[in-house]
């Protein structure tokens, strides 16, 4: 049998054990939200413990958690790879415009509709505003470190996937603050350059370090075989592991945030959701209409419909306090997040035949 046949046994039977885990994934999604904030509510030690570890207000604990997600995925990436993707500029045009020119300004839009006029009877004008100001912080900062995660589960190509993210790195480095800017029509806001670029490193450059090396010392000693199909099985199941502890940690620091607004949670979820199907529907369309392929088309429209929620919490709390409406956008955020993109996680894998028809046509 040759190394592709070897490789693409291993991809199917990972695949069918990611098919089998993944089935009541939503329901586990739940019960760890769920189990996050009651240990807020009745072992309120444990997350102020937990809070303590942390370097300009990123989560230490929730890092490691989310590098853990995302390394069995950069094992997957070779810089050859990396070069390739580059030559292949369609599905970075896509990602990038949506990201940028789109996303941002639609969901001030749609934030502003639902949370200052559907919303009004129900939430004081003066609140709205914060609540729309973290609306804004939300739609400026794509997905930099849970896009791995939807990709995985997708069947992404992990090489483009990454491109996508750097290249989305980059640009909140120069955009971020300007659109925000803009938008809210704040001219002195402070961005927190240590929690961006310590979150960029954490989640991008030491994953994808230790991945290369990883791959080189293992490929090295042991052979490209043994590492493509008996290494990365490995890690089969690492990344959704990992997701669920993350998902406890972070809504055990939240849950007591939860409990004292649960209508306005809901209120608030609206726009937010709407949002999120809206973008990945113009990206992934977009993806279609141009045939592009799908590991392709799949993470690059999930990288716009899901956001830097590291960076959004931080400036929210930085430019508006912890007890802000805008802070509260901001963990919701987080809060409807995973479940959605889930269901689009599922709508993308069932759609994958209609994209290998069209680009083979």
């Amino acid at each position: 049998m040759s190394d592709t046949q070897h490789s693409s046994s291993a991809d199917d039977t990972a695949s069918r054990k990611i098919g089998f885990f993944e089935k009541y994934l939503t329901v586990w999604v739940i019960a760890c939200i769920v189990l996050g904030v009651l240990i807020g509510q009745f072992l309120p030690a444990a997350p102020e413990f937990l809070s303590r570890m942390e370097y300009a207000q990123v989560s230490l604990p929730v890092a490691v958690l989310i590098w853990l997600m995302i390394y069995p995925m950069m094992l997957k990436v070779d810089f050859a790879s990396i070069v390739s993707a580059t030559k292949r500029p369609k599905g970075l045009t896509v990602t990038t415009v949506t990201n940028w020119l789109i996303k941002p300004f639609t969901m001030y839009v749609i934030a502003w509709f639902f949370l200052k006029v559907v919303f009004r009877p129900w939430i004081d004008p003066a609140l709205g505003t914060e609540y729309l100001a973290g609306a804004v912080l939300l739609g400026a900062a794509p997905c930099t470190a849970m896009v791995f995660v939807w990709s995985h589960l997708s069947d992404g190509d992990p090489a483009y996937t990454l491109v996508q993210v750097a290249v989305n790195d980059l640009i909140i480095l120069v955009a971020f603050t300007p659109i925000v800017a803009l938008l809210l029509g704040i001219s002195n806001i402070s961005i927190p350059w240590a929690t961006l670029l310590l979150s960029v490193g954490l989640f991008v450059v030491l994953p994808l370090a230790a991945g290369w090396i990883s791959r080189v010392l293992i490929v090295k000693h042991r052979g490209l075989d043994y590492f493509e199909n008996v290494f990365i099985a490995k890690f089969n199941g690492v990344t959704v592991v990992g997701l669920l502890l993350t998902l406890i940690i972070l809504f055990s620091f939240q849950g007591e945030i939860i409990l004292r607004n649960p209508l306005h949670i809901v209120l608030i979820a609206v726009p937010l959701v709407v949002q999120t199907y809206f973008i990945y529907s113009i990206a992934y369309g977009w993806a279609w209409l141009w045939k592009l392929p799908h590991p392709i088309a799949g993470p690059g429209a999930m990288i716009g419909a899901s956001n830097f929620f590291e960076l959004a919490v931080a400036v929210a709390i930085s430019l508006f306090g912890l007890t802000s409406g805008a802070a509260l956008v901001t963990v919701v955020g987080v809060l409807v997040e995973v479940p959605v993109m889930l269901s689009l996680v599922r709508f993308t894998n069932r759609t994958r035949e209609h994209f290998e028809r069209r680009v083979a046509a």
